[in-house]
């Protein structure tokens, strides 16, 4: 009895190690399966994020058109998802019916800064302390500039 107390959580610990990897590889047939749907024409993310259509599939390798006439090769692995057209479409070219914009355009240029610039008053703001505080405009501590204190 006292050796299975000693041997109980190593049972538990090669128990969870044996579904660990039996996830893990699940997970890579279900990638591997996925990679393997891919043809030339075919719509991909890679895992950095970078959109881009099929061009050539080979054994380990992809080539990719990542820009008009821009091809690129790419290790299999590297595909994080294989996209519909439809969502593919609608990501890289924004097509789509629920593509709507509710934030403000940015302009090209900075001619709408200067605009609004153009068009304000040229009426100055005196951010000094008012004489209404006790000192007039342009004194500190009551006096005036080049006073040295008398001590």
């Amino acid at each position: 009895m006292n050796n299975l107390v000693t041997f109980l959580p190593f049972i538990v610990l090669i128990g969870a190690m044996f579904l660990m990897t039996r996830s893990a590889k699940k997970k890579q047939a279900q990638a591997a399966s996925m990679r393997d749907q891919m043809t030339p024409g075919t719509g991909v993310r890679t895992i950095g994020g970078m959109y881009a259509t099929v061009k050539e599939v080979g054994d380990d390798t992809v080539t990719l058109e990542v820009a008009p006439g821009v091809h690129a090769v790419y290790a299999k692995n590297a595909i994080g998802a294989v996209l519909e057209d439809a969502e593919y479409n609608r990501i890289v070219h924004g097509t789509g019916d629920d593509l709507t914009i509710d934030t403000p355009v940015v302009p090209d240029d900075a001619s709408s800064l200067t605009e609004a610039a153009d068009k304000a008053d040229d009426t100055k703001i005196d951010l000094g302390k008012s004489e209404a505080d006790g000192d007039t405009p342009g004194t500190k501590d009551g006096k005036t500039d080049g006073e040295a204190d008398a001590k």
